[in-house]
């Protein structure tokens, strides 16, 4: 993997810029919100005065226009007055509220939590306390940092996963673009070993040595025929899974060493599923010599398969050394290797095959001291 300090550094910068405007808004935001709540309190401090003096007023008293006004135009801020003699009187509140003795209690315990109460006086004679919450615009302002955090990390979010599928795109495009190129170059000395044979049978050579050549031709010709299915949507067929299993299993048991020993079960001897065998047996062929690896040349591989209502489950278990559970996860991830040498690319073709092509599920159903076992999911053709 390349390694470009500079886009590092880009990242870096526009991280810290990001952070920087996001701090930015939100410093604005409680700036205002603090402010807004001072304006609101002054409000309330002169409607109390204007309350003052309703408190006090007589018929020999002219309350001014003025005192009118700040009464009746406060029409955002919900409060409860509540009087020296204990009576209490709601305002920009539910009037069917207003008999409610424990409402207006949890009302007044919820005022208090938001705003300090304004005692109403006038010469030095206590007439009444005047409790009042955030008006709605204000609940509104306070939630407005949520609600703008919530949206960045959305669009962040969004941001991310765009670029991740591009870049997956971009990966899997180039992925395909080698496996047909690799295909095509192997097309070429393909055709010239065909032609190479038969000019072998012509000469009268040993039969089994031209015999064993077009078994390795043929391999070579099914290689070429999986690598140019990779990238492209590949045609699925009504196939048995339990032969097409045991026809690839059986392939590398009579080319492998005898110190491993090779077993094969199955619950059912037809279950239809709808397979490209060609990749189906890329996929057996990948964990059967991974197994293999992992045991380094000696022990057990085995493969079951069962019959689970409308799936079939393949089982394909070695007795290696396992792998470490810090890999599990990622082990089908590209690169990720538990081996001294190779790609780590044989588990990832794995899950391709049998998720992207198939429609199917791979995972590490256990891994330890005693050995690996690998399932693969497949869909029962009905």
């Amino acid at each position: 993997m390349n390694f470009n300090p500079k886009n590092k550094t880009s990242n870096i910068i526009l991280l810290v810029a990001a952070f920087a405007i996001v701090s930015l808004i939100l410093w604005n935001t409680n700036s205002f919100f603090k402010k807004f709540k001072e304006e609101e309190r002054f409000k309330m401090e002169i409607w109390a005065t204007a309350q003052s003096e309703l408190l006090q007023f007589s018929e020999n008293m002219d309350l001014g226009e003025l005192t009118i006004k700040v009464l009746q135009n406060n029409t955002s801020t919900p409060m409860i007055l509540v009087n020296k003699d204990g009576s209490t009187r709601i305002n920009n509140m539910p009037e069917n509220k207003a008999t409610d003795s424990l409402y207006i209690q949890k009302q007044i315990a919820r005022f208090k939590n938001e705003n300090t109460p304004i005692s109403i006086d006038q010469q030095g004679e206590h007439l009444a306390t005047l409790y009042y919450g955030n008006s709605e615009v204000l609940n509104k302002l306070k939630y407005y940092p949520i609600a703008l955090l919530l949206i960045i990390f959305l669009f962040g979010t969004v941001i991310f996963f765009f670029f991740k599928t591009n870049k997956a795109a971009e990966q899997n495009k180039l992925w395909a673009g080698m496996a047909k190129e690799t295909a095509h170059q192997i097309g070429t000395p393909l055709s010239s070993l065909l032609g190479w044979n038969e000019l072998l049978k012509a000469e009268k050579i040993n039969p089994e040595i031209t015999k064993e050549i077009a078994k390795d031709i043929t391999r070579l010709e099914t290689i070429t025929e999986r690598f140019s299915k990779i990238g492209s949507l590949p045609k699925l067929d009504q196939s048995n899974i339990v032969s097409e299993t045991k026809n690839a299993f059986e392939y590398l048991k009579r080319r492998s060493s005898k110190l491993i020993h090779f077993s094969f079960t199955s619950n059912a001897e037809h279950i239809p599923v709808l397979l490209n065998s060609a990749l189906y047996n890329w996929t057996i062929e990948n964990l059967v010599k991974n197994g293999i690896d992992a045991m380094k040349g000696k022990g057990s591989i085995a493969i079951e398969i069962k019959p689970n209502g409308k799936f079939v489950t393949i089982l394909v278990a070695d007795t290696g050394h396992g792998i470490p559970k810090k890999d599990q996860k990622n082990v089908f991830n590209p690169g990720v290797t538990t081996k001294k040498r190779g790609w780590g690319l044989g588990l990832s073709l794995v899950k391709r095959i049998i998720e992207e092509y198939h429609q199917g599920k791979i995972k590490v159903l256990s891994s330890g001291k005693e050995g690996t076992i690998m399932q693969i999911s497949l869909k029962v053709y009905a």
